[in-house]
């Protein structure tokens, strides 16, 4: 068939076809200039994979192991806003597709529905993505109902202190919905007669005063382990071990917040030294094919979480979008490992990439 997806990047074309200009522009616009929207991109096309022939990969094993719970392959499904904007069902058609594939979904706090809603939808291992708000008492709940509803791990957005400045929001003048997850506790409209909507909510509500003390606070109120999410250096990856974080995500929010930020891959390596191993270093952005994902296990994380991508399956085609991107993606790994020469994600090193720096220091 001449219209047969071929790669993850077409459901992004069909994506701006399905949805309001407002919606599309919400899910795949970046912070000011975009540059780091696009480096993002970019700087894993700059990474050069290095194969070894004559390795028996007739049995390629992809499995991988997050927290404890084994997952089909080491790509998991990153948060990400308001599901419903994008497809009806929202995030409840997310959570049945990430546990058709076996993978991990992390619940956004700005969901579309809310964390006992998606729990129920199926069967599987989920996380919970966390904001801290200037109302303490908000976070305190979520947290409590995501652990009673079976949630394994809470994800802890730390970039977030203000909403970074996303200019498609602003001249479109984003309306957002009421966040399932704060039905009861607060309202989330906002009067305001210019600009994002999105943007004023936040501004009133985020909590700029967080900070690494805040991290001991949030461990007490609850037993599952916590994952620190938006790191890009190792002095910040050394302080999410000093105060005990169960892993680290290699972040840069999608380039939403910050501008001229790092893209995620070209400081993947650093973060991986600083915290050698102790706990499992995730990363996201910009991951959209499957050497994608082979380039970010050799320089260390021990899996990718995929965002945009998702959201464009989900608008495209629903549930079947979602299992479609996730299961390109696991497709494209398998026969980049068989082609690399690695059977198994363990055999995935170092020494089957060439980074930038590497070359550079060839030359000295």
């Amino acid at each position: 068939m001449a219209d047969e997806i071929v790669n993850v990047n077409e459901f992004q074309a069909l994506a701006r076809q399905a949805l309001p200009k407002m919606y599309y522009d919400f899910y795949a616009g970046g912070a000011e200039d975009e540059h780091t929207l696009k480096k993002n991109v970019q700087e894993f096309q700059r990474i050069i994979l290095l194969p070894r022939v004559l390795v028996d990969v007739s049995n390629i094993a992809l499995s991988t192991n997050i927290l404890g719970y084994t997952i089909s392959a080491p790509i998991m499904i990153a948060p990400t806003a308001l599901h419903k904007l994008a497809h009806p069902e929202g995030e409840l058609a997310t959570a049945r597709a990430a546990a058709a594939c076996n993978t991990i979904m992390i619940l956004s706090f700005s969901a579309s529905c809310n964390v006992e809603e998606v729990a129920a939808s199926c069967d599987a291992v989920r996380f919970f993505q966390l904001y801290v708000y200037k109302r303490r008492d908000i976070a305190v709940n979520l947290v409590q109902r995501a652990e009673k509803s079976g949630y394994k791990a809470i994800v802890l957005t730390a970039d977030t202190p203000r909403l970074g400045r996303r200019e498609a929001d602003i001249k479109n003048k984003l309306i957002v919905p009421q966040l399932k997850n704060l039905e009861g506790l607060m309202s989330t409209e906002v009067v305001s007669d210019k600009g994002s909507n999105l943007e004023a909510y936040a501004n009133e509500t985020m909590d700029p005063s967080l900070c690494w003390r805040d991290i001991a606070w949030l461990k007490s109120t609850t037993n599952l382990p916590i994952l620190i999410k938006g790191i890009l250096t190792q002095e910040d990856a050394i302080k999410a071990m000093e105060v005990g974080a169960a892993g680290i995500i290699v972040s840069n929010h999608g380039a939403r917040q910050l501008d001229y930020t790092p893209a995620t891959i070209s400081v993947l390596e650093e973060v991986v030294q600083a915290v050698g191993r102790r706990v499992p270093v995730l990363l996201d952005g910009g991951v959209r094919r499957g050497t994608d994902v082979f380039k970010a296990l050799a320089l260390g994380a021990q899996a990718v979480l995929v965002g945009r991508p998702v959201i464009y399956g989900l608008a495209a085609k629903g549930e079947a979008g979602v299992r479609k991107v996730m299961q390109m993606l696991k497709d494209e790994l398998e026969l980049t490992m068989a082609l690399a020469g690695c059977p198994s994600v363990e055999d995935i090193s170092r020494s089957h990439v060439r980074t930038d720096r590497d070359r550079l220091q060839s030359m000295l």
